[in-house]
């Protein structure tokens, strides 16, 4: 009888071993899971397009991207919660170019530049005054849409501001971008399409 004692314990330290072992998987996988589920992401589509000026005038690429982004943040406790966002696609947002120069055909071009992109582009129009520099105006909730707008056709960052009443464009009630070409753009432009 005791020869089938150690039997048994040998039998149980082996179950114990075995139970730490299955312990020991059970959390590291858990670990991974979490820290892969809790990670941030970004997913981008880009759509290039290019736009093609009248005949002996240079040509124009627009990129354009749409995301989607996940975002870890730590709340009080150490507690996880996460925060997604989503890019409004291009079509559903609603853009008017204004030509604040006397260079005629401005506000035409860049709607044509910012259509090929996937925009949704209002008819141009021209401005209640001249300005020198460029400006995006966006309304409440757009202001993502109308920094891709800025980057694409090259105005300053510090250029992209909210939609109020100082805007110098009447008639743009409803629209979610509005851009205003300056003279800034207009140098340019004339520079890029006289060859």
């Amino acid at each position: 009888m005791d020869a089938e004692q150690p039997r048994a314990r040998a039998s149980g330290s082996l179950s114990v071993g075995r139970a730490v072992a299955v312990l020991i998987g059970f959390v590291v996988a858990v670990a991974v899971l979490v820290a892969w589920g809790t990670r941030p992401t970004v997913s981008t589509t880009a759509a290039p397009t290019t736009t093609t000026a009248p005949s002996g005038a240079t040509s124009t690429t627009a990129t354009t991207a749409r995301s989607t982004t996940t975002t870890a943040a730590h709340g009080q406790h150490g507690h996880k919660g996460s925060t997604t966002t989503t890019t409004v696609p291009p079509s559903s947002v609603s853009v008017v170019v204004a030509n604040a120069t006397s260079t005629s055909g401005l506000a035409a071009h860049y709607t044509s530049v910012l259509g090929a992109g996937g925009w949704s582009m209002k008819t141009p129009v021209d401005a209640t005054t001249s300005e020198a520099t460029s400006a995006v105006y966006y309304a409440s909730g757009f202001q993502q849409q109308a920094e891709s707008i800025a980057t694409a056709i090259g105005v300053k960052p510090t250029a992209v501001v909210p939609l109020t009443s100082a805007v110098p464009v009447t008639g743009v009630t409803g629209t979610d971008v509005v851009v205003v070409i300056g003279q800034d753009l207009a140098s340019t432009t004339t520079a890029t399409t006289a060859g």
